[in-house]
């Protein structure tokens, strides 16, 4: 079964490509980082951590067969002697209180000009090392600003209602007022006096339709005789005119 088999073949045949992982493996041995693409860190990963750890067990076992089993295993690998020796008397101290993840990758923002390939550091981690903290963003901070803001709001909001609320409650309750009795009797007078003056305007009115209605009948009587005497002069010039 040949599940899982097609990671990191990096477009070249098996044999070119053991040999470029175990030249890349002793260069990081001996320079402690290399600047690589991306894609070909990620396939050295797993192989040289495959290598420190045959170093620790040979570092840490007893017999002496075994550390020398574990040292031609490596050389197998690597074909090259001194950076085996390297790494099973110098390095194998260094991973000896980590329990794994002895390499650290670091993408670089700017590829490689020609093919425009992703780049990346590749370099070890030894047990004393804690590692980069993280950095605070700038998004992280606007984040807490605003949610910072949001309960203010809230208790702004708390507040103004809580002092509504006081207030309503602070408000002395009404209470009917007596009216003196001065005040009711000076209304009845008023009241009195009202009708008095509706009465006198129903008088007068009265007085004057009636003097209206004499003066209308005297000069109906004034202008009668007028009229007549104005009829008769025409009726006289009708007749001259007829003889």
């Amino acid at each position: 079964m040949r599940h899982s088999k097609h990671k990191h073949l990096l477009g070249v045949k098996s044999a070119h490509r053991l040999s470029l992982m175990a030249n890349m493996c002793c260069a990081l041995i001996d320079n402690g980082r290399i600047r690589t693409t991306l894609a070909k860190a990620k396939a050295l990963r797993p192989s040289i951590e495959k290598i420190i750890t045959l170093a620790k067990k040979a570092y840490l076992s007893e017999d002496a067969a075994k550390k020398v089993h574990y040292r031609r295993l490596a050389i197998a690998r690597l074909k090259n002697m001194k950076s085996v020796q390297k790494l099973f008397d110098e390095l194998a101290e260094d991973f000896v209180n980590r329990t794994g993840g002895y390499t650290r990758i670091y993408k670089l923002a700017i590829p490689r000009l020609g093919d425009a390939a992703d780049m990346a550091i590749i370099e070890f981690v030894k047990a004393t090392d804690k590692g980069y903290g993280k950095r605070k963003g700038s998004g992280k901070k606007t984040a807490k600003k605003s949610k910072s803001s949001k309960p203010k709001q809230k208790h702004t909001i708390e507040k103004k209602t809580d002092d509504v609320s006081e207030n309503v409650v602070q408000d002395p309750p009404e209470v009917e007022e007596e009216v003196p009795v001065e005040k009711i009797t000076g209304l009845e007078t008023t009241q009195e006096t009202e009708v008095e003056t509706f009465s006198d305007l129903d008088g007068s009115t009265e007085e004057t339709a009636s003097e209206d209605a004499s003066s209308e009948s005297s000069n109906d009587s004034i202008d009668a005789p007028e009229k007549k005497l104005s009829e008769e002069t025409d009726d006289s010039k009708d007749d001259s005119k007829k003889d």
